[in-house]
């Protein structure tokens, strides 16, 4: 009797494990151009969304750059990795736009986060005078050390950024288109 009820658990866990792994490859959430609704950015629960009210979440795009900055997917419509940062991230998909801001000026606390996301609107990351964050002072931003922040999480000085900065695995043709968007903001 023990081994026939071991082997009905042992088949209830393949058939669920099969069943996630349909659901991870059909899973409609997991895509850029989905239609937003109740998740959408800023609801947290279904009866908190309104559809009457109107969105400004974006859903077409100028450019890659602002596709990468708005949706965490590129032109190509493939999601780009990303290790480090909120959980949430992995869980609800996340972008640019989920802590910088539709405007990259920041100053929202973000879910468990520690600190503010700061203003990565190009002119004020390559702003010529010194810039103090909670870490220490540093030099400006340059465009390959806006690589260097987005790819391995660290500030122009080499110091690590706050933990709730993603390190994103991104192409090196969509970190320039990125950077190219940073600079229209």
């Amino acid at each position: 009797m023990t081994k026939r009820i071991v082997m009905t658990f042992v088949l209830i866990g393949i058939v669920l494990m099969i069943a996630g792994c349909v659901n991870e490859r059909t899973d409609p959430y997991s895509m850029p151009h989905q239609e937003y609704g109740w998740h959408e950015p800023g609801f947290m629960y279904p009866e908190q969304y309104d559809p009457s009210l109107d969105s400004n979440i974006v859903t077409e795009f100028e450019s890659n750059g602002e596709m990468i900055y708005y949706t965490g997917f590129n032109e190509n419509e493939q999601q780009i990795p990303v290790s480090g940062g909120p959980h949430w991230l992995y869980v609800h998909g996340g972008s640019c736009v989920s802590c910088h801001g539709t405007d990259g000026k920041g100053g929202v606390p973000i879910m468990m986060g520690t600190v503010i996301p700061p203003d990565i609107t190009y002119e004020t990351l390559t702003a010529e005078e010194e810039h103090e964050d909670e870490h220490e002072e540093h030099p400006p931003y340059t465009d390959e050390t806006i690589k260097i922040a987005i790819r391995e999480g660290k500030g122009p000085s080499g110091e690590e950024l706050d933990h709730t900065m993603p390190k994103w695995d991104m192409s090196d043709a969509d970190i320039e288109d990125l950077i190219a968007y940073l600079k229209t903001l």
